[in-house]
């Protein structure tokens, strides 16, 4: 490990004023030094979060099911620990079919689209489930559903709490 590497270890403990006094090279050394690291931590956290969903995603994956739910946080059990498994819900709007959509409120039903819509022909997904069969019978050709990468989180069960 080199001076510079080592001083990398030690920035933490450099007060702006030191730092900042560094020369340039020192600075440069230093920044390029972080970004390696960042890289390889971010790597290191990707390998963690797919050990994670090896481990955990068909518990999670069965544990939705019994819910009758696709995506969402659900919670079990594993050695004393709380295992916090959400899959993140992402949907997406054909904005063509949102334009044909749009036009036939405008049009045919004579109402104004701008009371379902947003005017960059986006849906908010709370929007849609609440709004009547017959809309949302009329958009969900628009509308595909995505999933975003799990994530999972070690809660300590707590001394007396239930299971």
């Amino acid at each position: 490990m080199n001076t510079l590497t080592q001083q990398a270890d030690t920035i933490e403990t450099l007060s702006l004023l030191q730092l900042s006094a560094l020369p340039a090279p020192e600075l440069a050394t230093l920044l390029d030094d972080l970004a390696e690291r960042k890289s390889r931590l971010a790597d290191l956290e990707q390998k963690l979060a797919s050990a994670l969903d090896l481990r955990y995603g068909a518990r999670a994956s069965q544990r939705r099911a019994e819910m009758a739910k696709d995506t969402g946080a659900v919670r079990f059990d594993d050695n004393g620990y709380v295992v916090v498994a959400d899959l993140p819900k992402r949907v997406k709007w054909d904005q063509e079919k949102l334009r044909h959509a749009v036009e036939i409120i405008r049009s045919s039903w004579n109402d104004d689209p701008a009371d379902y819509v947003k005017t960059k022909l986006e849906v908010s997904e709370s929007a849609f489930t609440n709004w009547p069969r017959v809309v949302r019978e009329l958009f969900q050709p628009a509308r595909t559903v995505e999933t975003g990468r799990p994530a999972y989180r070690l809660e300590k069960r707590k001394a007396g709490e239930a299971q």
